[in-house]
């Protein structure tokens, strides 16, 4: 299918039946790292700063160039037999569709051809490839099969595309127009990237709203979500089929990060004041879905960052969420809406967990940048609004209500921490039921 959801090929393949397969006899790793959805993003605003086109390209039957490793076995396809030599089998040389150990086959094929070709492996993200001839550089992003493609050098590209086209088959697919579900515009006012045509299809063919009335908010305002809220159950397959479409539509959509988040919560036994809210997303959708991304040029384009979290949000648990975004230039590229994963006594404490995990992200990105020739001099700075948290960053004494939670992030061990944490609640609550216990007895 194209981006406008129409038939553009046809496809048939001889498949393998994977069900047969026994882990550590005919396969071992079957995992193949891709380019996350946030460095696709930081690349796009990468481009329309530096003012460079983003090409794409895909590889035909990629699983099929994959050498395996282990030895492996298969009948001999129904109507395809050898006469008079029906009861022997096949012996594979070469990965095939179906089969546990093609993604990553296909993977290291690939891998090794990039370094052997002088591209170098970007090690803050895997998928990523860079090559860089006197003062000329190529940016590759992989995505299994597809690869986007962009850099400085136009001769440099169609060299790489001439390469790539004479050791693989390959398809040109020109400009980048439609990646990963994600629908790119680029025209010299900057890059749009927008998921409309999914948005429609969910609504359209999905869930039969399309013709819903819209509403202003994608979840209504002060509303408390519970486990046991005693409702009506409904069909939770249904709702995590809801839930699973609508957190893919954050990947553009960030005003809709924090309201999928929160009832991504209740897949497990949903009910239908979860439904209900659900739904209310798509109804929102419905008024919005024309919305799109716009990524260009920026006088400043510096890495900033901004940290947030409520506190005990959450009625089940009383635990925080967390959220955070990052900018370079005028874009947003990358944001996070998530449940904190112990309890804090304080908005204190909650804001400083959102601030750490935001610098730890900043890290990271601060390290992929000096890849991309984008190397952050100056310090990243990262926006928090509450002024406990920052003193408390500057100047990060031992106090009794962070204690635990310090200590707890310096040390690798988070989940013991965890248990501690709840342990030491428990006990205080234990305590404190022991003296109301008593203070009754004295009254009564």
């Amino acid at each position: 299918m194209n981006a406008k959801g129409e038939i553009e090929r046809f496809k048939a393949r001889l498949v393998a039946k994977e069900y047969k397969q026994k882990d550590g006899i005919d396969y071992d790793e079957v995992f193949a790292p891709v380019v996350r959805m946030e460095s696709i993003k930081l690349l796009i605003s990468h481009a329309t700063h530096l003012g460079w086109p983003i090409y794409q390209m895909d590889v035909k039957s990629a699983f099929l160039h994959g050498v395996l490793e282990e030895d492996v076995y298969l009948k001999q396809p129904p109507d395809f037999m050898k006469v008079e030599q029906e009861r022997k089998v096949l012996r594979l040389k070469k990965a095939l569709y179906g089969l546990k150990q093609a993604p990553r086959a296909w993977n290291t094929r690939i891998d090794s051809y990039f370094k052997k070709d002088g591209v170098e492996q970007c090690p803050y993200e895997h998928a990523l490839y860079v090559k860089k001839t006197e003062g000329n550089i190529l940016l590759v992003a992989l995505y299994v099969d597809d690869l986007i493609l962009l850099g400085n050098d136009e001769g440099m590209i169609q060299d790489f595309k001439k390469k790539m086209t004479k050791e693989f088959e390959m398809t040109d697919l020109g400009l980048m127009r439609y990646f990963l579900g994600l629908e790119i515009r680029q025209d010299k006012s900057g890059i749009f990237v927008s998921q409309e045509a999914y948005a429609k299809d969910i609504l359209k063919f999905w869930f039969k709203m399309i013709d819903c009335n819209p509403v202003s908010t994608p979840m209504e305002p002060g509303l408390k979500l519970s486990k046991y809220d005693g409702g009506e159950r409904v069909d939770p397959g249904n709702y995590r089929s809801l839930v699973g479409c609508l957190r893919y539509l954050t990947c553009t959509r960030p005003d809709l990060c924090l309201s999928v988040g929160i009832i991504s919560r209740f897949m497990e036994d949903p009910s239908y004041t979860h439904w209900k809210a659900t739904k209310r997303i798509l109804r929102y959708d419905q008024g919005t879905i024309s919305q799109r991304l716009h990524y260009s040029k920026s006088d400043k384009y510096k890495l900033v960052g901004y940290s947030d979290s409520d506190w005990c949000g959450d009625v089940d648990d009383r635990k925080s969420t967390t959220g955070y975004v990052f900018f370079m230039g005028n874009p947003a590229f990358m944001w996070v809406s998530k449940k904190e994963p112990i309890v804090t006594l304080s908005t204190c404490e909650a804001e400083y967990v959102a601030a750490s995990w935001s610098v730890c992200h900043a890290m990271w990105l601060r390290n992929l940048l000096s890849k991309l020739e984008q190397e952050q001099v100056d310090p990243t700075e990262i926006r928090v609004d509450n002024k406990s948290a920052i003193e408390l960053a500057k100047n990060p004494v031992n106090h009794e209500r962070v204690s635990i939670l310090m200590s707890g992030f310096i040390s690798s061990g988070i989940k013991l921490r965890k248990e501690r944490w709840s342990s030491l609640m428990l006990q205080a609550e234990i305590k404190w039921v022991t003296y109301l216990r008593s203070r009754c007895q004295r009254c009564c």
